[in-house]
This record gives structure tokens, sequence and C-alpha cells, in this order.
């Protein structure tokens, strides 16, 4: 006897950012699937799904704010449940990719704990990823299974483009991201800039010597991710010593931990413009902040992989890092 089968898809959300998880849901005119999340008064955490996910195509989305270890370890949990559950397949929602800095060892007796989040997550029992704008190409290769790399490259020069005046330069705040700011300045039809720096110390950086020409121009900073604003702010002072006439920077992903905020009220930057990859506090978003959603670009990747159909597509190959 011939039964027809039906895929259907199902969105649940962990503790990190609900309000992302109901964004997307909400492009995908579905709602967000019913879970049962608690944490133990000893630190455990507990997951119960609350309906059937017997044969579904599941995704969980998860982003990795603070606590950064209690969100792997509930993303780990929900991908379990899932699995024992008898989903049909488990992707990995991760707007941002915690313990990306740490994609190979520096110093002796390190971790590469970019690795291990990948093998957590694929034991764990997820078939797939989906995440953005990494910090080092590598980590796709970490998972043993398909990781579809999103980018908010396009988001955020398309924002430059209507908001910022004419005469602009792209800056690359070091050597690592000169890739990146080809893509920001190859969107925009402008130069580039690359500062050359050294860090002195852990979030500590001392911009040495400046590549290109910035002076009388409008300064893009551009970078994947802004933690305490070091990197920025000596950034920015340094391109307002070369001349530049105004200096803007844009991230994907707004950390902004520690003194970030203080650090960005007081350097020279016009404006800062990031996604919501990750939630940012009140407390520690400064007034020259402005946060851009990509909630519409995670539905239609959903939509996309659902379908199995190309998510390539959906960036005309830019979401290649």
């Amino acid at each position: 006897m011939k039964e027809i089968t039906r895929k259907r898809l199902m969105i649940f959300s962990g503790r990190s950012y609900p309000e992302l998880g109901r964004q997307i849901a909400g492009y995908l005119g579905i709602s967000l699937g019913k879970v049962e999340l608690k944490t133990f008064s000893n630190g455990e955490l507990y997951v119960r799904y609350e309906e059937s996910v017997r044969g579904s195509d599941a995704f969980v989305i998860q982003t990795f704010s603070e606590p950064i270890n209690d969100h792997l370890v509930e993303l780990l949990l929900m991908i379990d449940a899932l699995k024992r559950a008898s989903a049909k397949r488990i992707s990995a929602v991760l707007p941002y990719y915690g313990y990306s800095r740490q994609d190979k060892k520096t110093l002796a007796r390190e971790p590469i704990s970019a690795r291990l989040v990948a093998d957590l997550i694929r034991v764990a029992g997820a078939d797939r990823i989906l995440t953005m704008d990494l910090h080092a190409g590598q980590i796709q290769g970490f998972f043993a299974g398909p990781m579809d790399h999103l980018t908010a490259v396009p988001l955020l020069t398309s924002y430059i483009s209507r908001s910022v005046a004419d005469d602009l330069v792209v800056v690359s705040p070091d050597v690592g991201r000169v890739k990146m700011a080809k893509k920001y300045a190859d969107h925009l039809g402008v130069p580039i800039a690359i500062l050359h720096k050294r860090r002195p110390g852990h979030n500590q950086a001392e911009v040495l010597h400046i590549v290109g020409e910035v002076k009388g121009k409008t300064a893009v900073l551009v970078d994947d991710m802004i933690d305490t604003a070091g990197t920025l702010a000596a950034s920015s002072q340094a391109l307002a010593q070369a001349g530049a006439k105004e200096i803007y920077a844009c991230a994907t992903h707004g950390i902004f931990s520690g003194p970030a905020k203080e650090r960005l009220d007081k350097s020279p930057l016009k404006k800062v413009v990031v996604t919501n990859t990750l939630p940012i506090p009140e407390e520690r978003r400064s007034e020259k902040v402005e946060v851009l959603s990509i909630a519409s670009i995670f539905a239609n990747t959903i939509a996309s992989v659902f379908k199995d159909e190309s998510v390539s597509e959906l960036f005309d190959g830019d979401n290649q890092p």
C-alpha cells in the first residue's frame, strides 16, 4: 500500500533569544513549537517537547548570548531530545556561532574550541548547522555535515548606500578582515583601506599604519563582530587623526561586552550599525548603535533548506566566507 508522506516544518527556540525565534517563525507564517525549558536549583537544565516531533524537519534557534555555556548545553539537550523523539532531520540555527575566535592554536597547550563546539553539536544529533558570518571560514570544515553560511553583508551595505554620503572608503581593521572588506567595497563600488595593528594584550588593539587614502573621505570600518570595541575605538581614532571627515562602523555581531559602550561613546564614530544576531541589553547599547534585523534572512534560508532548494542563490554567491 502506498502512503503519501508530507514534510512537516517545526521551529523551536531556546532561551538565548526567543524574540528572534518568534520573528523568524513569523516570517515563515508559523508559530514556534511548544517546548518546556527550565533550570533546576542546582543549575542543571531540563528540556521536554510538548508536542509530537516524529518525522518532522525540526529547526532549533539558539544564538550564543550570555550565559554562553548555559545556552550551549541547552542547545545540545534540545537536539538530543529531538533525536530521541524521532525527528526526521534536525538543524541547529546559530545566528552567532560561539567560541568562533578559538578556531586554531596560537599558543602551545590551547584548545581549538570552535572545533569542539561543532563536534558536540554533531554528537548531540544535529544533521545541519545554519549560521551567519563566521569569524573564520575554516569552521565550516569542523562540522561533519552541511553547514549553511549566511551573510549580512548585503543588508549592511544596503543601509550604508541609503544612509551615508558619497566619497566612501571601506576600511578593514586588520589584514585578516580584508576579504570581508572587499565584499563591502564591491557592493558599494568604492576603494578600500587597511589598518595595520598589533595587540599588546587580550581585547586591546594599537593601530600602527594605514594603507590607503582616507583623508577627506567618509570611512566605513567593517568587521564580523564587536566585542569590547577596543579595535573599533583605536581604529576610529587613527582614522580621525589621518583626516577622515566622518567615520561609521558595520559589523554583523554586536556583542558589546565590558567597556564597549563607554569606548563607543568616547570614540569619533558617528554611527555603529550591527544586526540582531545577539540580543543587546539597553544598558550596553550606545546611542550611536543602530540594529538591523536578520530574521527574514534566516526565515528565507530555513524555507530553502526545508524545500531542498539552493541557499547560495539567496545570496548570489556572497555567502562564502
